[in-house]
């Protein structure tokens, strides 16, 4: 019998090289490189035959799939109005932050319509229980089962479940390979057996995976081309929040997310997102402004602050949290070279409250009015919301979804926004609406305004 062949698995990414090396020549990782033997299950001698596969055009149409309503809305709407058969999805997150009991709220309420099993590789039995328990559930009618073996969990869904919750992957194992649970080939290998055996016979099959800022342990990016539907669960421990955003769908949009409240008794869907980050707002404050922002396709109002302080260091800081870091040096730059704001001599620091994560660029504006008003100590109108976003040379440019941003904004009480200059007529008789095509009339604004001494801080 031939010796099965020595691989080096990097364990943040996933390439395989011949020989050892201390760095990852894809994802240049150092010291990511473990030593596995592998044998894949297409090594396998196999008695099947080859068969000629059929082709169709493409102008056959499908029914559309049906989909299965878990009951949770919030859910539901990250996943693009349900859960599809025979598809996979893959929950991802940082140890700790709820993936297992969300899951576990999902599997109850499932379980009332459906089949639905729960395999935990992780916890025993009776700690899942006195889960169930604080969370009220323990009377839905889940199959709870503990075990880490791909091969048994297989057979004992051909008993009927029509979808079933694995958590987590990096817990499971498959016989057939020489490598310890966790590793990149075990996650991948167990990943494609129950990816198949979704495929084969419409079974949901819903993954639970986690992430490690030290990439030791093989984390849900390796398995993201696999699945069909990849969720990432994020918040922060000091916050009483979740977001549950989507990356990936191939039956619904992506970029959407779904809020969740922590409580005693679980996690509680947040019907109106704009209102949880939003209670806490005072008047008259300096370096404080509301964007209205898109998250997927629902608005959300959120808080930005700053404070710019003199530095005593030679270079001095900038902390960003919630925010990149590298937008804000850059209208840092368009405020000093298109306005004459000098503050490369003071430390900035730039929060969104909350402890959400904004990406899109339409937050440049509501950044640059918070800047400006905490340069100038200047407080900006506590009934006004900033979109847009800010070009090199100061130019502020449209962006899309206009009409949900204000809509959104006029339904919690705002009554001014500060919006970028349209290039055809626009109009929105609810609210004020204050058009922008250059950031010097903002800061111009800003200075216009009666001074304040309140900040952040004082």
């Amino acid at each position: 019998m031939a010796k099965s062949p020595i691989h080096y698995v990097c364990q943040v990414c996933g390439s395989c090289f011949s020989k050892w090396a201390g760095k990852c020549e894809d994802c240049q990782s150092w010291n990511s490189l473990i030593e596995e033997t592998t044998v894949d299950s297409f090594q396998k001698k196999t008695t099947e035959k080859a068969q000629k596969i059929e082709f169709s055009s493409l102008e056959d149409v499908s029914p559309p799939l049906p989909r299965l309503l878990t009951g949770i809305e919030e859910f539901d709407r990250v996943c693009g109005g349900g859960l599809v058969p025979g598809s996979v999805l893959l929950v991802g997150g940082d140890p700790g932050i709820g993936k297992s009991t969300l899951m576990l709220q999902v599997a109850a309420i499932i379980s009332q319509k459906v089949l639905c099993a729960y395999i935990s590789g992780e916890e025993a039995a009776d700690q899942v229980r006195l889960r169930a328990k604080r969370l009220q559930v323990s009377s839905s009618p889940v199959h709870l089962a503990t075990t880490t073996h791909i091969g048994d969990i297989l057979k004992s869904l051909h008993q009927g479940p029509r979808v079933a919750v694995i958590d987590s992957i990096q817990t499971m194992y498959v016989e057939a390979l020489d490598a310890a649970p966790g590793s990149v080939s075990q996650v991948r290998a167990s990943a494609h057996e129950l990816i198949r055996f979704a495929k084969k016979y419409d079974v949901t099959i819903i993954i639970v995976g986690h992430v490690t800022k030290e990439g030791l342990i093989a984390g849900p990016r390796v398995l993201e081309h696999m699945v069909d539907t990849v969720l990432y669960f994020e918040g922060e421990r000091g916050h009483h929040f979740r977001i549950l955003r989507s990356v990936k769908n191939r039956f619904g949009p992506t970029d959407e997310i779904g809020v969740f409240e922590m409580t005693d008794k679980g996690l509680q869907e947040v019907s109106n997102p704009s209102a949880l980050f939003l209670p806490h707002r005072t008047e008259d404050v300096t370096g404080s402004c509301v964007f209205a922002g898109i998250e997927g396709t629902r608005p959300l109002l959120v808080e930005i602050q700053s404070l710019i302080t003199t530095s005593s260091l030679a270079t001095p800081r900038r902390a960003v949290v919630g925010w990149d870091s590298g937008r804000l040096s850059m209208i840092l730059a368009v405020l000093e070279a298109r306005c004459g704001l000098v503050c490369g001599n003071r430390d900035v620091f730039l929060n969104v409250a909350g402890g959400l994560r904004i990406s899109e660029p339409a937050a440049d504006l509501a950044v640059a009015a918070s800047l400006l008003s905490s340069l100038a100590n200047t407080s900006l109108p506590n009934d006004a919301i900033f979109f847009g976003e800010v070009g090199l040379s100061g130019e502020i440019r449209p962006i899309s979804q206009q009409e949900a941003r204000l809509k959104e904004a006029f339904k919690l009480g705002f009554k001014t926004a500060f919006i970028p200059k349209p290039t055809k007529p626009f109009n929105f008789p609810e609210m004020a609406l204050i058009p922008l095509a250059h950031i010097a009339e903002l800061a111009n604004y800003c200075e216009a305004k009666p001074k304040s001494r309140r900040a952040y801080g004082a």
